[in-house]
């Protein structure tokens, strides 16, 4: 159970229900409080150095959600939508949120979720066709609902609209809470895996994946729809050997109702300068992730392996999926 450190909260939160429950669930554990203006711009934050990067992990801040904008999607979703959270208390080396949000990757919470699952009910409502809304693009909601009960939450009250369906990705195994709720059937939960020791080595703070693997056959047993995301890959001197022994791994330990029609997607890993800086104060002796000899620019600061490269790592992880799940879908591969 995530108990932070420190508490930076808007005082705009004392006018919702969760912003006064969370208040009060923190009141007594000894732990300092700090109201401030912004969620968005906590200048005590931003000096920060980046060796402290995982210390500032350790915080948690507690705002109003402002922006409410659907950003068009062709994946799994229709559109990605900003929900309860972003950042997260994990720090994989590869987090993308931090090319957006630097070393203030921390997690945020957003209290006013009455008005963002409304807009989320009213849009569905309006389609005629049903569409698929990703929830947890900007954090990890299996890992925010141990603070929040938000996804429990969630799940329930979508259960009431006529229309559509959620999604979210997770790394995290606690998923024993949303198991025997209404509205499962609504859902779509993709967990995302990685080889073990990429997992001890690059994704600190999340489950193993021993976890990960019971977690999807748990959810599917429940009757959830579930999807595996083999995310990022990530190209070590031994990559082949490393997913090779994942990919076994997942067809020999998930259930046969899993394999029945799950979905796949994978995803390269990109990288950044921002990172690089980051991980190198903040995580000296880890791994380095960057390969120059493998990676090129894309975009300012940006990183991606180079295209001969990353087209025989495709090929050689659609033979793999090809062999152990040759009934599945890949939904796509980037």
């Amino acid at each position: 159970m995530f108990l932070p450190k420190e508490i930076y909260y808007e005082n705009a939160i004392k006018d919702y229900e969760l912003g006064r429950e969370l208040l009060k669930k923190y009141s007594d554990k000894n732990i300092e409080m700090h109201i401030i203006d912004n969620h968005n711009n906590i200048p005590e934050m931003r000096q920060k150095q980046n060796s402290e990067f995982g210390k500032m992990k350790h915080n948690l801040i507690i705002g109003v959600r402002k922006t409410h904008n659907f950003v068009p999607n062709h994946k799994v979703s229709d559109f990605l939508v900003p929900y309860t959270s972003s950042g997260c208390t994990a720090m994989c080396m590869y987090c993308y949120l931090v090319c957006n949000y630097n070393k203030c990757a921390y997690l945020r919470l957003f209290v006013n979720r009455e008005m963002m699952l409304d807009k989320i009910i009213k849009t569905a409502e309006k389609s005629e066709k049903d569409l698929t809304f990703e929830i947890g693009s900007n954090s990890d909601l299996i890992l925010e609902n141990t603070i929040t009960n938000n996804l429990v939450w969630t799940i329930e009250n979508f259960s009431k609209s006529n229309k559509g369906f959620l999604t979210f990705p997770t790394k995290f195994d606690m998923v024993d809470p949303i198991l025997d709720i209404k509205g499962k059937e609504k859902v779509i939960v993709r967990v995302s895996v990685n080889p073990e020791d990429i997992i001890k080595k690059v994704e600190f703070g999340t489950s193993n994946l021993d976890g990960r693997i019971k977690a999807i056959n748990k959810l599917k047993s429940a009757g959830y729809k579930v999807g595996i995301l083999i995310a990022p890959i990530i190209l070590l001197d031994n990559w082949k050997e490393l997913y090779s022994n994942l990919v076994e791994t997942l067809s020999d330990m998930l259930s046969d109702d899993v394999k029945k029609d799950v979905f796949f997607e994978l995803i390269f890993m990109t990288y950044s300068y921002v990172h690089n800086a980051i991980n190198s104060e903040a995580f000296p002796n880890a791994i380095n992730i960057y390969d120059k000899n493998l990676m090129t620019g894309r975009g300012r600061g940006k990183y991606m392996y180079k295209p001969n490269i990353k087209q025989e790592a495709q090929g050689f992880m659609i033979d793999l999926m090809k062999k152990y799940f040759p009934n599945n879908k890949i939904l796509y591969i980037v």
